[in-house]
């Protein structure tokens, strides 16, 4: 396993619900694009390679992301997370190592859980690691479906579980450490047999178990930290949790 690390940020979203005039990574919390946030975390962590999926009025995206020296990728139409993350493929070229993939929308993800994110999986040796958290109300997240050993099994979006499934509070927070280029072995295998017919990122991991590969799971200790930005109540409720994690002295 390599000690090589690089990074897959997708910020293609439209934002329907921002009901506002640019790309929802360009909303801004504490005067700073949420996208600069999570640049900020990437360069904190010394990853030198940054790819960064752009799509809705993709231009300010862009430069931005070209301003921090990371590479962008286009995904012309927003087909699903892991149609996402095969778009940052080319740009990531011949890279071996961790692909650390997150989301543009997250401020409130801290270094510490990030570098714990990475210990965890070289130290499970995890061809995948999912970060999670445990929410009072998981509603609309993807819950993480764990086996009779404890360990995860399955990630499975809201709209596709069963009522049992929905009951669960440990939710997918949507960032991940893959190995790279193993990942790639599947990205092909995913469908779209879903009630949105998108392709799944999560699909990844019963993907890789039915391979025999191992999948790892880290739970962040402050779900805080997994609030991504869809809403205008969403966006003041981050600018008041990272005033609160700012006070902590963890951001």
């Amino acid at each position: 396993m390599s000690g090589e690390v690089a990074a897959v940020v997708l910020a293609a979203g439209e934002g329907k619900r921002m009901k506002g005039d640019r790309a929802k990574v360009m909303y801004e919390v504490r005067g700073k694009a949420l996208l600069a946030h999570v640049l900020d975390r990437i360069e904190t962590l010394g990853i030198r390679t940054t790819v960064v999926v752009v799509g809705f009025r993709r231009e300010p995206v862009i430069a931005l992301s070209e301003a921090r020296g990371a590479a962008t990728a286009v995904q012309e139409q927003q087909c699903g997370t892991g149609h996402a993350f095969r778009q940052a493929v080319p740009a990531l070229g011949d890279f071996r190592g961790t692909v650390l993939v997150l989301c543009g929308d997250t401020p409130l993800l801290t270094v510490d859980t990030l570098e714990r994110l990475l210990v965890t999986h070289r130290a499970r040796r995890a061809s995948a690691t999912v970060l999670s958290a445990d929410l009072p109300d998981p509603s609309g997240y993807g819950r993480v479906v764990r086996d009779a050993e404890g360990d995860i099994e399955r990630i499975v979006e809201e709209k596709d579980a069963t009522p049992a499934e929905r009951s669960l509070h440990e939710i997918n927070t949507a960032i991940y450490a893959f190995e790279y280029p193993e990942i790639t072995e599947v990205l092909g295998e995913i469908r779209t047999e879903n009630r949105q017919g998108e392709y799944y990122l999560t699909d990844v991991v019963s993907l890789l178990r039915e391979r025999g590969r191992r999948v790892a799971v880290l739970k962040t200790d402050d779900a805080r930290e997994a609030l991504g930005v869809n809403t205008v109540d969403q966006l003041q409720e981050a600018e008041t949790a990272y005033t609160a994690l700012a006070a902590e002295g963890r951001l």
